[in-house]
């Protein structure tokens, strides 16, 4: 089916206080039908508290949360319809596969054989089609997670909300089950909420991206534009961005602009830092006149011969390169 375009999430104000501390304050977005939005920050930032709210698995101190028309606000988790999948993937060790799959099923009154051949269909969308008389403890991590996801999927939710669903696996499982989460969360008219510490993860997942920091929601848009556009000299650097120089207003140098020339045709620096990693280059360069250092990264084949430290170099830096940040 595709997006219902008037499915959209909306969250307003939204915020969360435990006694005297501030878990979330104000968060205010729209995700579009059928979109998947990333959630990212440092640990403490209010990502699973954000998510908790939007499942209805805490109350909101204030604020809303709708998908489409209908006011969630007082909707229990059970009756809001959404699939969520947790870090620890939640199972439940006395069923197996298939009856873990089935329960949300079971729980909904479907007819017998319909959610006999819902839960299969389930288990082939994962990969784990014929293991439903397997027991959930005799399955590998990624296997596990698997089950998790085909159960949060098998009611045909109207939102799937992922809890740092691959932070236990190991780096190959994950690579793996990225690919299929990709797949997966492409299917038409599937919107999701994914919370993570990996950005790499976020950006490869999400079509909209939420970068939290301390409660507040610090910026929000499409994936490629906040990963381009970073908002302030914060999320610049949370986001990687290396060479960020103070000012009123700060300002962000994209290094990719920067064009290394011979010392005597632009600006000069002195080269600190050499590394070579195949046919990539990174520079740590000590600009004339600067307080800081400069970091570049290209490859070996744009330069006529590979600098040494100590050696200098000139920079060819285009007005285009530089951007000014908020605060």
């Amino acid at each position: 089916p595709k997006p219902d375009p008037t499915m959209t999430l909306r969250l307003a104000g939204l915020s969360r206080n435990y006694g005297n501390w501030t878990a979330l304050k104000g968060v205010t977005l729209e995700l579009p039908a059928g979109s998947t939005l990333g959630l990212i920050g440092p640990s403490g930032s209010g990502k699973s508290t954000l998510l908790r709210l939007i499942a209805g698995l805490e109350p909101a101190s204030s604020g809303t949360v709708h998908l489409g028309n209908r006011d969630l606000s007082g909707v229990p988790a059970a009756r809001r319809n959404f699939g969520v999948v947790f870090q620890d993937y939640a199972l439940f060790p006395h069923l197996n596969v298939a009856a873990n799959v089935s329960f949300g099923l079971v729980e909904r009154k479907w007819p017998r054989a319909r959610a006999a051949e819902r839960t299969e269909a389930m288990l082939q969308l994962v990969g784990l089609g014929g293991l439903g008389d397997r027991r959930v403890d005799q399955l590998s991590g990624g296997q596990q997670q698997r089950v998790a996801l085909a159960r949060a999927l098998a009611p045909d939710p109207e939102l799937l909300l992922l809890d740092e669903p691959l932070s236990n696996l190991d780096t190959n499982l994950r690579d793996g089950l990225i690919r299929e989460l990709q797949l997966l969360l492409g299917t038409p008219g599937l919107a999701a909420v994914h919370v993570t510490h990996d950005q790499a993860e976020a950006f490869r997942l999400a079509d909209y991206v939420g970068v939290l920091r301390g409660g507040q929601l610090v910026q929000f848009g499409p994936a490629g534009q906040v990963l381009r556009q970073p908002r302030d000299s914060w999320t610049a650097r949370f986001l990687g961005y290396r060479n960020i120089l103070p000012g009123n207003p700060p300002r962000l140098l994209d290094e990719g602009l920067v064009s290394l020339v011979p010392p005597d045709a632009g600006p000069g620096a002195t080269v600190q830092l050499v590394e070579a990693r195949g046919s990539t280059l990174e520079l740590v360069l000590a600009p004339d006149g600067w307080a800081q250092p400069l970091h570049w990264t290209g490859h070996v084949r744009e330069l006529n011969e590979l600098p040494a430290a100590g050696s200098r170099v000139g920079l060819r830096i285009p007005a285009s390169a530089w951007r000014e940040l908020e605060p």
